[in-house]
């Protein structure tokens, strides 16, 4: 089995793989805004946090610069995607609710985003940072998991990763924060599930760009050995790291 080439990844298969987050996150977020308004998901991905706010607002748009990405996004009749960069959103002035970021933050110019969310901004507007750290895997498995993420694939991440290591706390937020409930993420895999979520990370990609798939091919090998059955589900467990506030847009 650790043959097979688990570590090619696209838009389709970032879609099958990752985590979704709680319903709950979402739910607790259209509380904070004026649900009667737009809610924008920034840097959306595939738009697995998209359709879940679009059970709560009445119109949701999905904005990333990626069009592979939203050529394999989820379809809602709530929802509208539009290509375009987190600086760049192309929205009304004073029409916006809710700006969420689910684990895209640490690629924007946050300065340029934090002037485009005030411009965007209607009156009661939230704006949420949302994060996923490390996973934590059952007991068998935690040790080869975490030495692969920390020490052999550690030194393949963008820079940029250890803002979400750190739960979003090192990044700039220029705002007078709410606190939130505590929100995880739990996801049952199977093992080429889980080898797939792996496969999406960008510090993988990395590694097998620069000719180090023996790093890949090794902890394949370590994991099947330690998994057993490979159709035996196992949980993985994600803490969630919000930072939430509420928007002075400026406008009168």
């Amino acid at each position: 089995m650790s043959r097979r080439n688990w570590f090619e990844v696209g838009g389709q298969q970032y879609a099958q793989f990752r985590p979704t987050y709680p319903p709950a996150l979402a739910a607790y977020l259209a509380e904070l805004a004026p649900a009667e308004r737009v809610a924008v998901d920034v840097g959306c991905g595939n738009g697995q946090f998209t359709v879940q706010l679009a059970e709560h607002f009445a119109s949701v748009i999905g904005a990333d610069p990626s069009a592979e990405q939203l050529a394999n996004a989820k379809p809602h009749p709530r929802v509208q995607y539009v290509q375009a960069p987190a600086e760049e959103l192309a929205l009304a002035d004073a029409s916006v609710g809710l700006v969420a970021v689910a684990q895209a933050a640490h690629w924007f110019d946050l300065p340029r985003f934090y002037a485009e969310v005030r411009r965007v901004a209607a009156l009661g507007c939230v704006l949420a940072l949302i994060t996923y750290g490390r996973q934590e895997l059952d007991a068998d498995l935690n040790e080869r998991f975490q030495r692969f993420y920390r020490d052999e694939i550690g030194p393949f991440w963008p820079v940029e990763r250890a803002h979400v290591d750190a739960g979003y706390r090192t990044l700039d937020f220029p705002f007078e924060e709410v606190a939130p409930p505590r929100f995880e993420i739990v996801k049952d895999f199977d093992l080429p599930g889980m080898l797939g979520y792996v496969s999406t990370w960008s510090a993988v990609t990395n590694a097998r760009l620069g000719g180090r798939t023996d790093i890949l091919e090794r902890f394949a090998t370590d994991l099947t050995d330690l998994w057993g059955d490979p159709a035996r589900r196992r949980a993985a467990r994600w803490p969630i790291s919000l930072r939430v506030a509420p928007i002075d847009s400026g406008h009168s």
